[in-house]
């Protein structure tokens, strides 16, 4: 599956990521700074307004632990979670924080990724 990301800034309140991928067409992840969390919200079809959520907490002053993601299941296999965990690992990477991966997903996307640098931002 490819999944092409671009991302852009909105404000101080939260970052917006349009996702694209061969199968399933588009869809928008939300950064929701003050919940902590990144969410997918379906809009159409069976299921509209479902939503899609990776939830992370600070750990410390530059430290998250990236807790969990749950995608509804009619939406799952469409690259969901996929960009919900790149848009996690793009907020590390922007913000300079180390983040521990409680979450089973994001540690085998983490794994799939081929750079390097991510890994960086990561605690064993």
């Amino acid at each position: 599956m490819s999944l092409k990301i671009t991302s852009r800034l909105i404000g101080l309140t939260g970052r917006v990521v349009s996702c694209h991928n061969s199968s399933s067409g588009r869809f928008t992840v939300k950064h929701d700074r003050q919940n902590q969390r990144f969410t997918v919200t379906t809009g159409s079809g069976a299921g509209a307004n479902e939503c899609a959520v990776l939830s992370y907490k600070f750990t410390g002053q530059k430290e998250v632990d990236l807790m969990s993601t749950f995608v509804p299941e009619t939406f799952r296999g469409q690259g969901i979670a996929a960009g919900l965990s790149q848009a996690a690992i793009d907020f590390l990477v922007e913000e300079n924080l180390k983040a521990r991966i409680s979450c089973w997903y994001i540690k085998k996307y983490i794994d799939e990724q081929p750079q390097q640098q991510y890994k960086d931002f990561i605690i064993s």
